[in-house]
């Protein structure tokens, strides 16, 4: 089946080709760590999740990279009002991301990189730029890339440089050149975090960490970069800048933007007081109903949230579970045999509804037809359910047929869309929610974790297996859990 989607670049339907095929390489933006994850992130957190299963389900391997942003002027204003570290800042909200995408069953990335830990490769890209004449240093010790060197800018947003600049203005104490100019280093202020730099103590501007990240992890072109909306300009246009100044090759091929999220009819703002959490969410409803909310509106719309559309979403949710759980009594009825000289219709139902779910993914990823597909399938269930529940009995056929389409659903709506998973501890939610939010102190190291992988399978190599398992139960101790698969061994949290 061809997946064709909506390349934000182009502006048009495009069919997808990766470069290299079966491998997959998708890098989205994630979150700046310096207040609780909201609905709006969650949001692009399972749009993206939903579509990497996807790809997986086609056959594709994926690499996928998601970033933190540990440092930013958020942070710090965040760090001052507490009178605390900007890292611990960091970390604690790094932590709680992760316990609220636990909970909304969101997978971790291949690589989720944070800034603090690659400012050596930050300043070797920004050096690169000075001397291929895309950036220069002022004597503030700030660095700026030169907008007017890179003929494309506005490409992707459909921007001219002549509209950005009539509505461009230098902010007091900015010391570039054009207004248009964007900032890849920054001068640190008294008391704010600072690296040694060739131009001066400092810390990287917001649009060079990505840059960065899909370069060291993912190559100098991918398949696909993702993000939301209000990415598209000025970061991801400034993110093209600079990757296809240095490289001269297609910094992605493909860009999907999932639409924003407004609350009640407004933009989501503390002020307005329609600031929405996942953990808000999460501990109200079960996580499920927050992805059917998400997929059954397509990915490139808004999303207006408001706790009614939760209270349809949770309908539907149920009706997906009841149907589910309705098997095991229509399993306890009375059995009869029934010719109906063939198969059963409920099978040929499953085939249309399965065909439809994947055209509807296939089209742009239509996960609102895909979902309805499903639905349209559990009514026709619901009619055999009703009808046996009526009777006292259902035909061994009928039965057949009914357990078969409850694998559908199943099997289906838990490997692509990420629903009825229901793995500890997302469910059951209000027991585990309870418990105390992880410390900082237990964000994991992950690179230290990669290189004990890498000393265990050495060892193993070297049929020192006793050195291998100690390392194995070592990290289980503290809460990694090793799989070693034919692709190579992964970790994973519990």
């Amino acid at each position: 089946m061809t997946l064709k989607l909506f390349n934000t670049l182009s502006g048009k339907l495009e069919e997808f080709v990766p470069l290299n095929p079966p491998e997959v390489k998708i890098y989205t933006c994630g979150v700046t760590v310096y207040d609780e994850s909201h609905v709006g992130h969650g949001r692009s957190l399972i749009v993206f999740d939903v579509f990497r299963r996807f790809l997986e389900h086609l056959g594709y391997q994926v690499r996928f990279v998601r970033n933190f942003t540990d440092v930013d002027d958020k942070i710090i204003t965040r760090a001052k009002e507490e009178c605390k570290d900007f890292m611990e800042i960091a970390d604690r909200y790094i932590a709680r991301y992760y316990e609220d995408t636990q909970f909304i069953g969101i997978r971790p990335a291949n690589v989720e990189p944070r800034v603090t830990d690659h400012i050596p490769e930050i300043i070797e890209l920004i050096q690169k730029l000075i001397e291929k004449g895309f950036a220069y240093a002022t004597p503030e010790g700030n660095v700026y890339f030169s907008v007017e060197k890179f003929k494309d800018y506005g490409k992707l947003s459909k921007r001219s440089v002549d509209e950005l600049i009539a509505g461009a203005r230098v902010e007091p104490g900015e010391d570039k050149k054009n207004p248009l100019d964007f900032a890849l280093w920054k001068r640190s202020k008294a008391g704010e975090p600072a690296w040694d730099s060739p131009w001066g103590k400092g810390r990287p501007g917001w649009h060079t960490e990505c840059v960065c990240f899909v370069f060291k992890h993912l190559g100098e072109t991918i398949d696909i970069h993702g993000g939301g909306l209000d990415l598209i300009f000025p970061h991801h246009e400034n993110e093209i800048a600079q990757a296809e100044a240095l490289t001269e090759k297609p910094f992605a091929r493909y860009w999907m933007h999932n639409g924003l999220v407004i609350v009640n009819g407004q933009k989501m703002s503390k002020s307005l007081g329609n600031f929405v959490t996942l953990k808000e969410i999460y501990t109200k409803y079960h996580p499920d109903v927050l992805r059917i909310l998400v997929l059954s509106v397509h990915y490139r719309s808004p999303l207006d949230f408001f706790w009614e559309k939760m209270e349809n979403a949770k309908k539907v949710y149920e009706r997906i579970r009841q149907a589910v759980e309705d098997y095991e009594k229509l399993k306890e009825l009375k059995t009869y045999e029934e010719n109906l000289g063939g198969v059963h219709p409920l099978y040929e139902f499953v085939k249309e509804t399965e065909e439809g779910f994947f055209k509807a993914l296939s089209e742009d990823f239509k996960t609102q037809e895909a979902l309805a597909s499903y639905m349209n399938l559990i009514s026709e269930m619901n009619k055999l359910r009703n009808k046996a529940f009526k009777d006292k009995k259902i035909s061994s056929q009928a039965l057949e047929a009914y357990g078969y389409a409850i694998n559908s659903v199943k099997n289906t709506l838990r490997n692509i869309f990420g629903l009825l998973e229901d793995v500890l501890p997302r469910c059951p939610v209000k027991e585990v929610v309870k418990k105390e939010l992880e410390p900082a102190s237990a964000v994991v190291d992950k690179e230290l974790i990669n290189l004990l992988v890498e000393v265990r399978q050495m060892a193993r190599e070297k049929k020192l297996f006793d050195i291998a398992d100690k390392i194995r139960a070592r990290l289980k101790e503290k809460g990694i859990i090793l799989e070693d698969t034919p692709f190579g061994t992964k970790w994973k949290r519990v």
